[in-house]
């Protein structure tokens, strides 16, 4: 498993508020993700924090 690796947001596009971000290889591999592959993001309360959730979608 892997843990606590770091990436950069950098701007989408000039017009927009998006931001971008590189998935770790050892993530692509651990989860077979390809190129048109969908992620989803999940916000959680846990223990008076916000914790973000990235999971392959469906």
């Amino acid at each position: 498993m892997v843990n606590n690796q770091t990436t950069t947001l950098t701007k989408a596009n000039n017009t927009s508020e998006s931001l971008r971000t590189t998935v770790p290889s050892s993530i692509i591999k651990q989860f077979d993700l390809t190129d048109g592959d969908k992620i989803s993001w999940k916000l959680e309360a846990r223990d008076s924090e916000l914790v973000i959730i990235v999971a392959p979608g469906k």
